[in-house]
């Protein structure tokens, strides 16, 4: 399986795949080397964007401004910068939420 999530310049990068207008926020599954995360937010005015970065800040437990959108913000494929972050921290929470 193709990782998800690598290390950049003090933080980690996570390829993320979203699906707009869910029911609640969750990660649920990898797919295609990429993590699928529901986010209750539409698609609009940028709004599933900043629930994204909501939603990884609570999650990780770091300041929203760790968490930082590098690319994809038109596109359901983003990449998420998160600073301050291990590889090892990434990895337990997706293994519990995943597993």
């Amino acid at each position: 399986m193709e990782s998800c999530y690598y290390t950049s310049d003090n933080g980690v990068i996570l390829k993320i795949k979203v699906v707009p207008n869910s029911s609640k926020n969750e990660i649920c599954a990898v797919l295609d080397g990429a993590l699928k995360v529901k986010i209750k937010a539409p698609a609009v005015e940028n709004k599933a964007n900043d629930e994204l970065v909501k939603f990884f800040a609570k999650l990780l437990k770091v300041p929203k401004t760790s968490v930082m959108l590098k690319s994809g913000a038109t596109s359901k494929i983003k990449s998420l910068y998160i600073s301050g972050c291990t590889i090892d921290k990434i990895k337990n929470i997706c293994d519990m939420i995943i597993s």
